[in-house]
């Protein structure tokens, strides 16, 4: 086979593999949140969980009169159907839920921490974002 044709087998192939990653992705809305300080935040998460969130205030001392809103928001049991994961969906690595916290000011959103998993989030992957937005907003007071 010659190399012109092995790279679209390579592109297709890497494409099957990559559909749905189980990667961490931050979003920073405005790049200026990693610099201004943030006083306080309040805590919404969705659906509800009281599991969820008693491991975020265990993290975190929550303020219910703040600007800062940070939503936990999950969800479990999908399927991701792109058509270019035949090969994960075979071997059975396809994530199935996904954890994004998102930190808003009113309804201006400022940064964004989404993961696919395969699982329903736990403490070691609440733990985990929230050790990532603190690691990313340098200003975010204790």
């Amino acid at each position: 086979m010659t190399i012109v044709r092995q790279i679209p087998l390579f592109t297709v192939s890497l494409l099957m593999l990559t559909g749905c990653t189980q990667k961490a992705e931050r979003t920073f809305y405005d790049k200026q949140i990693t610099k201004q300080p943030i006083e306080c935040m309040k805590l919404a998460v969705t659906p509800p969980d009281k599991q969820m969130e008693q491991t975020m205030k265990k993290l975190y001392h929550f303020t219910e009169s703040c600007p800062y809103t940070l939503t936990l928001s999950y969800k479990s049991g999908i399927v991701c159907n792109s058509h270019y994961n035949a090969q994960s969906k075979a071997l059975g690595k396809m994530p199935n839920s996904y954890m994004n916290l998102e930190l808003r000011r009113g309804f201006k959103l400022l940064y964004s921490y989404y993961i696919d998993l395969d699982h329903k989030p736990g403490e070691e992957e609440i733990r985990e974002g929230f050790k990532t937005l603190r690691s990313d907003l340098k200003g975010l007071k204790e």
